[in-house]
């Protein structure tokens, strides 16, 4: 997905501020929803009752601080017991599901109702039917106070990005026979709804363009049936007040087959780096810290996440590069003590650990000291279990292997003097060694690569499955890997090019998920028309149809890419993308920081 600004997905109407993906989230929830039903008495205390997904698609983007200054005083579940409170007014945020209108009217219905009055505010488009099924108590129609679509069932998890929360959907979407299920309708169905939510809270209308199916395999099919269901969503959201009535940004939908390595190889920054080596929760990490009181280390739970500026400022760089910095962070704030300056006359230079014992004597430096302390925390392990593991050989063989400068007998090498390398990883160096060069696993020599690999047959289920999802060899031939061609006569693979122009500053930053390449494409009008598709298409050349001859011809299927006067045109800026440009966090102990 494409979003305008990258960086800053914001409605600067007016000369208003920028805000985040995740701020306009927050402030739809808190002012749009909440906000809404406070009426003259503005310091009478509400409810808030929500189901199973409103609960999750709530807390991703407030706190209960935010809900409780908008005069919310209890939050409940839909569908656990409830103390009547018939003195108080309740705000419903739940799905339009019809065990969610059962459940409202028997709170509101009947003689004694559960609460005074109800404002009802649904996740996603709900049905006529269950509207009419509430409109058909009479007992409960008075006591409702609103009753509104938010269109808001996503989740938010950063600032530029979001979830649908389908963990299962590749085994439900792409499972041997499948689309035989009922399941894969109803997650499908999900998918494209909890997606279009999106921009009818951006209020963006956008392209819906899918990859193009290379086969008539179900499989094959499932980017454009959820193009087909999610543009069905949208084009229903130009009812909205103030909903763009043309397109005014790009919605791209891939599936895994674009790039089968991007999961699975080592990337090397900073933020890739915590969630492939520590055992993370989420966003949420225990590490152990030293003892203020000179005891033994304690346990400390640690949340990785946008408000903390020095985690903004090195998720995206490598980890070679996030630990210079941290060590430069903690040189800063060493200097401004002399007892760091005498210590650092006297012997040889700091170390980072001993950098960071001196800062945590700083007690006017508090709050910042103790982000930076975890953060020195974390990328020591990070480098520990690097140089424990041997992580940079491997590291150095997956990129090779992925851009042609290496081939089956390095592979073998590998696998034969690092007997003792984490299984794990020597399956993740195999399924990279598959996608590069898939006929090495053809027959029984997979097998034998697994046997000297010394894993599993179900590990070899895992590499047949991706080659499942990559599809056949023709088609793979044909979009994926090409050959290099060395002085030596012999031939390798690449999975990849090297950019051009780019120059790797750290050793294994090489690496790019194909992701990038297409929506650099996107932007430039380069996408080829032929394996993306566009679903507006079908849709424009409907309605010019209907406006000739004023009859309704059944839409067919996009066979292009619209052709477009001029790119199309945001509510929000349209700066250059800088969610991975280097940046200062402005936290007071960055180079281009004010001094304290």
């Amino acid at each position: 997905m494409s979003f305008s600004d990258s960086e800053s997905s914001s409605h600067p109407r007016d000369g208003g501020d920028y805000k985040f993906f995740r701020q306009i989230s927050r402030d739809r929830l808190l002012h749009e929803m909440l906000g809404s039903t406070k009426t003259g008495d503005s310091k009478a205390w509400k409810i808030l009752i929500m189901d199973r997904v409103t609960v999750k698609v709530m807390s991703k983007s407030c706190k209960m601080a935010d809900i409780t200054d908008q005069g919310i005083s209890l939050v409940e579940e839909l569908f656990k017991r409830r103390e009547p409170m018939p003195g108080m007014d309740a705000i419903y945020f739940i799905q339009p599901s019809k065990e969610n209108i059962v459940m409202f009217l028997s709170d509101m219905s009947g003689r004694e109702p559960l609460y005074r009055k109800a404002f009802i505010f649904f996740s996603s488009t709900i049905p006529k039917e269950l509207v009419n099924h509430i409109k058909s108590d009479s007992s409960v129609l008075p006591r409702i106070g609103a009753l509104r679509e938010m269109n808001m069932e996503y989740f938010p998890i950063d600032n530029q990005g979001f979830l649908t929360d389908h963990d299962q959907a590749l085994q439900t979407l792409y499972a041997e026979d499948a689309e035989n299920s009922r399941h894969f309708n109803i997650c499908l169905n999900m998918m494209a709804t909890r997606i279009s939510t999106v921009f009818a809270s951006l209020k963006e209308l956008p392209f819906v363009r899918y990859r193009a199916a290379k086969s008539t395999a179900p499989r094959d099919l499932v980017p454009s049936k959820l193009a087909a269901a999610i543009w069905d969503c949208i084009s229903k959201f130009k009812a909205i007040p103030n909903f763009p009535q043309t397109e005014t940004c790009e919605l791209l939908i891939v599936d895994r087959s674009v790039d089968q390595i991007a999961p699975i190889i080592h990337e090397w920054t900073y933020d890739a780096m915590c969630h492939d080596l520590l055992d993370m929760e989420g966003n949420k990490h225990v590490i152990e810290v030293p003892s203020k009181t000179g005891g033994p280390p304690e346990k400390k739970e640690i949340v990785l996440e946008d408000h903390d500026p020095v985690w903004l400022e090195l998720r995206h760089t490598h980890i070679a590069d996030a630990s210079e910095r941290l060590h430069e962070k903690m040189t800063n704030f060493a200097s401004k003590n002399k007892a760091a300056q005498m210590r650092s006359k006297e012997g040889s230079e700091l170390s980072t650990r001993d950098l960071q014992k001196i800062v945590q004597a700083l007690p006017q430096y508090g709050e910042q000291v103790d982000k930076l302390s975890t953060h020195v925390e974390i990328a020591g392990k990070i480098n520990r279990i690097i140089r424990d593991t041997g992580l940079r050989d491997l590291g150095q063989l997956e990129q090779d292997l992925v851009f042609g400068d290496a081939a089956a007998k390095d592979v073998i090498n590998f696998l034969r003097t690092n007997q003792d390398t984490n299984p794990e990883n020597k399956l993740r160096l195999l399924m990279i060694y598959a996608t590069v060069y898939p006929e090495k696993f053809e027959g029984d020599k997979g097998v034998k690569l697994m046997q000297l690999a010394k894993l599993s047959p179900v590990d070899m289920k895992v590499i047949s499955n991706m080659q499942l999802i990559a599809g056949s060899p023709e088609n793979k031939t044909k979009s994926g890997s090409f050959s290099l061609k060395f002085d030596t006569g012999k031939t390798k693979q690449a999975n990849r090019k090297d950019r051009s122009g780019e120059e790797e500053t750290w050793q294994l930053f090489r690496f790019y998920p194909m992701l990038e390449e297409l929506l650099e494409k996107l932007v430039k009008g380069d996408l080829s028309k032929s394996d993306y598709l566009c679903m507006n298409q079908s849709s424009h050349k409907e309605e010019e149809s209907e406006s000739r001859t004023g009859s309704v011809r059944k839409s067919s299927a996009p066979t292009a890419v619209p052709e477009r006067k001029a790119t199309p045109h945001s509510m929000r800026s349209r700066r250059t993308a800088t969610w991975a440009r280097p940046h200062s966090s402005d936290d007071g102990y960055s180079r281009q920081s004010k001094t304290l």
